[in-house]
């Protein structure tokens, strides 16, 4: 069982989510937005982040919160992050995995929105190396 936190502004998508990884067996705490996510991580280090691109806030937090795991946070520069995202849908940047980047974009894998949550259930898996993440 692995600790995931899920942080997402959409609470329904949240919810959905969050039930879908506890019948993985996970523990999974949801953030509502990047500051309190940044606190809850400081509590307790989670073996994977599921993050959001856009919040009410700052169109640009999820970015900010991957960036500052990554090189601000020595405890967190190994946590997998899997970020979703709809702003392909918002803006038509063709933005996905091929941008990935240690400096600019340091996540590990991307999910479009709408999330469909076998694949959801599958990224998962491979992120925390399950042997099971090819079914």
């Amino acid at each position: 069982m692995a600790y995931v936190l899920i942080v997402d502004d959409d609470e329904d998508f949240a919810h959905t989510a969050a039930m879908v990884l506890r019948q993985e067996g996970h523990d999974v705490q949801i953030e509502l937005d990047t500051g309190d996510a940044s606190q809850s991580m400081q509590s307790k280090r989670p073996d994977l982040v599921v993050l959001d691109v856009m919040f009410p806030e700052d169109a640009s937090a999820g970015f900010e919160l991957a960036r500052s795991m990554r090189h601000d946070r020595e405890n967190l520069k190994g946590v997998p992050i899997l970020m979703l995202t709809a702003i392909n849908t918002k803006f038509p940047l063709g933005f996905g995995a091929k941008d990935i980047d240690n400096d600019w974009l340091p996540v590990t894998d991307f999910l479009e929105k709408p999330v469909d949550f076998d694949l959801l259930r599958q990224k998962v898996a491979e992120l925390l190396g399950k042997p099971d993440a090819a079914n």
